[in-house]
């Protein structure tokens, strides 16, 4: 019998880079990911590095989205 939390501990000691994790979530927000793409990351990608970069990725995407909200505001091409 395995000790308490040596899944999260092996899951958390996998050596997925940074580069790999912020494209794995990139293809994620767009929804197309092969599913023998998802295994790979899966067996590959460390989660906490998969927490940060969603949450970067989310920040980023939200922040353009004001971004373009504002400037299509100031520009009055939405006064119509």
């Amino acid at each position: 019998m395995s000790r308490p939390g040596a899944d999260l501990a092996d899951a958390a000691s996998r050596k997925g880079s940074f580069g790999q994790t912020l494209r794995a979530v990139a293809w994620s927000f767009f929804g197309v990911r092969k599913s023998s793409e998802y295994e790979r990351d899966v067996q590959q990608l460390n989660p906490v590095h998969v927490i940060a970069a969603g949450v970067v990725a989310a920040v980023v995407f939200v922040v353009g989205l004001l971004l373009l909200i504002r400037w299509v505001v100031g520009s009055g091409v939405a006064a119509g």
